[in-house]
Order: structure tokens, then C-alpha cells, then sequence
């Protein structure tokens, strides 16, 4: 190093996993992942083989390994009423790891990460974590999340709910994960059903810790949503 100057070692990337099951309900997916980008978070993203067949039939948008980035894109500028080209949003920081490499950076607890979020979380995937399956890198991740003992939000998105179903969430709970079902509220004074989608986004957001302003916040006053 040549003398007066100054090494500066840029910190380690420390992303949210995001993972996406096949439930209905990609819009959440995208707002979570603009919310995040929108608050400078790096993503790894693990898209899993189910979802794309969801967010085929939700979007018309193909889901594929060899363009993601181009995928991506469409899908985050889309809005929830279907609408392109409603959003803008920078997927530099963005890593995408295939559902099916279980060899993935993400798959090992020493891999540095902030924790994972399932958006939307499938019975299915909640099932797979709750046993500790591992049957492919979506649950693998969580399972690993579990046991470091970082942050896990799952935001369920099924109704009704059967008692499997909810003995399954009981343990995760128990085991450190937050459960936040995909429940859109309206003191906020949604209009439009992207509100409703904003919603259900900042509530995982919250939980995750992550700064947002997708929607307006409880203020203590009856009726305060109408009046803006």
C-alpha cells in the first residue's frame, strides 16, 4: 500500500432471503421485495418450482433460471391489479439461487444472511419446514434460518385452515418463527386493491424490521383514514 493511503474494507453482504412458494399471492411476493430494495436490503432469492407455475397463471410472466433478472423486472414493475409498468425497481442487489441447488450459498448456516422471508408461504412449504424436509433449497433455508436462530417471517396464505395445517404453525412458532398470515386490514383506507397487497407487504416488513411506507399507520383516532 502506497504511503497516505487508506484501505477501507467494504462490510460483508448480509442480504434477506426471500422465498417465494406456490401459493396464490405473488403480488405480495413483489411489494416485499420492493420494500426491500426501495430500503437499501441486498435479496437472495430462491423462486420455488411451484411458484412459477402460480406466478404463470397470476401474471402471464415465465419465470425462468437462464433471464432471471429480465423476469424479475417485468414482474416487480407490475402491479397488483395486472397493470405493467406501474413500478420501477433496481435488482442489482439482487442474487437468485435455483429451488433446486441444495448447494447454494444460502443452504449452510455459515453463509451470512439477516434471515429469510416465505412470501407467500404454501401449506405445503410450512409443512416441509415444520418436519425439517429439506426437499428442496426453499426449505432447506428455512430449516438453516431455524437453527441459526435468525430472523424466520412466514407469511401464510391459505384459508380455511385445517388442523394439520395449524399444528404445523404452532411449531414454528415455537420455534422462533413469526407467523403472519396474508391478512389485508382496512383502517388504513385502502382504495385500490393494490393498498390492500402494500398492506399485507409492510406487515411483513415490520416484522422483519425493515423501514418502509407502504401503508399508513394506525394513528389512534376513529375514522382518521377518511379524512386524508
Amino acid at each position: 500500500m502506497e504511503p497516505g493511503l487508506v484501505h477501507t474494507q467494504q462490510p460483508p453482504r448480509r442480504p434477506w432471503i426471500v422465498g417465494v412458494s406456490g401459493a396464490s399471492g405473488t403480488p405480495y411476493a413483489a411489494a416485499v421485495l420492493r420494500g426491500l430494495l426501495d430500503a437499501g436490503e441486498s435479496v437472495d432469492l430462491v423462486v420455488s418450482r411451484a411458484s412459477r407455475l402460480t406466478l404463470l397463471d397470476e401474471t402471464g410472466i415465465a419465470f425462468r433460471d437462464a433471464h432471471w433478472q429480465d423476469d424479475l423486472r417485468a414482474w416487480l414493475a407490475r402491479g397488483a391489479d395486472g397493470k405493467p409498468d406501474t413500478f420501477t425497481a433496481d435488482v442489482g442487489d439482487v442474487r437468485h439461487w435455483a429451488a433446486g441447488d441444495l448447494a447454494a450459498g444460502p443452504s449452510s448456516g455459515s453463509y451470512p444472511v439477516k434471515g429469510m422471508l416465505i412470501v407467500p408461504a404454501s401449506t405445503a412449504s410450512v409443512a416441509g419446514v415444520a418436519l425439517g424436509l429439506s426437499k428442496d433449497l426453499l426449505q432447506r433455508v428455512a430449516s438453516v434460518t431455524l437453527k441459526e436462530r435468525r430472523k424466520l417471517v412466514v407469511a401464510v396464505r391459505e384459508t380455511p385452515l385445517n388442523g394439520q395445517t395449524l399444528r404445523h404453525l404452532v411449531t414454528l412458532d415455537e420455534a422462533g418463527a413469526v407467523v403472519l398470515p396474508a391478512s389485508p386490514a382496512f383502517y388504513a383506507g385502502a382504495t385500490h386493491i393494490q393498498d390492500l397487497v402494500d398492506f399485507v407487504a409492510g406487515r411483513v416488513l415490520d416484522a422483519a424490521g425493515v423501514p418502509h411506507s407502504l401503508y399508513r399507520r394506525w394513528g389512534g383516532k376513529l375514522g382518521g383514514s377518511r379524512e386524508s
